[in-house]
């Protein structure tokens, strides 16, 4: 009688629990399918790469770990995820909800190209955390709201309101304010740009490539000029104190004779 070695059974069991998983169980990775949130609104067109599907995304279309959404030319989305942090998506953009536990306050997003606007909820939690990478870097909140944007081997961040840690991949980093922008390059080992003030047209711009409200976003996308961004760029300026002297109202317009509301003209 033959008897087997024992290195040869070994194999034997290893082969049948192998073949005795399930091949899903492979090709998803962790956390593939759990819920992080919601398309709250988009223009078409946007789709969801998932499972080796692709989805047409709609308002109120679900968004789980692992999803990859993307917008063509001209197309945006916003995300609402589950803790409250809204992802305003740009056009021609890609970006990979890689993990968003909201109870445990844990997001990793990937932005592979494109534009993306974060408005993120304060972390209170001591191992929380929310970050966003790309190929060149990434942009770590505790709570904030900045935008982000990789092109041609360069990531750039602006921020409009808290703070963001802006580091390269191999590890340094610099402490970005509201009002301030930075960039760092794939592959550049010396560290991302040091902080500086962005302009009045930087802050305009990097709203409007990311708004996702219907006929504005459409407005904005075809002529470049949204009036409803003063609001928010009058925010930025108030809050970072830059002393322009550029008469923006929270949340309104610039007056037609440019007079400041309770300003004396």
């Amino acid at each position: 009688m033959t008897k087997k070695s024992p290195c040869a059974l070994g194999l034997a069991v290893l082969l049948s629990w192998l073949i005795a998983i399930p091949s899903n169980s492979w090709a998803d990775p962790q956390g593939a399918g759990q819920h992080a949130g919601e398309v709250s609104r988009v223009i078409p067109a946007v789709n969801i790469a998932r499972s080796g599907k692709t989805i047409p995304a709609a308002a109120k279309t679900a968004v789980n770990w692992q999803d990859l959404v993307n917008t063509q030319v001209n197309a945006r989305a916003r995300i609402a995820l589950d803790d409250g942090s809204v992802l305003n998506v740009g056009s021609d953009s890609s970006i990979k909800v890689v993990k968003h536990d909201a109870g445990a306050q844990q997001t990793e997003l990937e932005l592979t190209y494109g534009k993306l606007r974060t408005q993120a909820q304060k972390i209170a939690k001591p191992d929380g955390k929310f970050e966003v990478r790309t190929p060149a870097g990434v942009a770590g909140v505790v709570g904030t709201d900045f935008f982000m944007e990789y092109a041609n081997n360069q990531m750039n961040v602006i921020v409009f309101e808290g703070q963001v840690k802006v580091c390269n991949l191999a590890g340094v980093c610099v402490l970005a304010k509201a009002g301030q922008m930075t960039s760092v390059r794939s592959g550049d080992n010396s560290g991302p740009m040091p902080p500086q003030q962005a302009t009045l047209d930087q802050l305009v711009a990097s709203s409007n490539d990311t708004i996702a409200g219907a006929a504005n976003a459409t407005a904005a996308a075809a002529t470049g000029a949204h009036l409803g961004t003063w609001g928010t760029v009058g925010i930025v300026i108030g809050a970072v104190g830059t002393g322009l002297g550029v008469g923006l109202t929270r949340g309104g317009t610039r007056p037609a004779n440019g007079c400041v509301p309770g300003k004396t003209c």
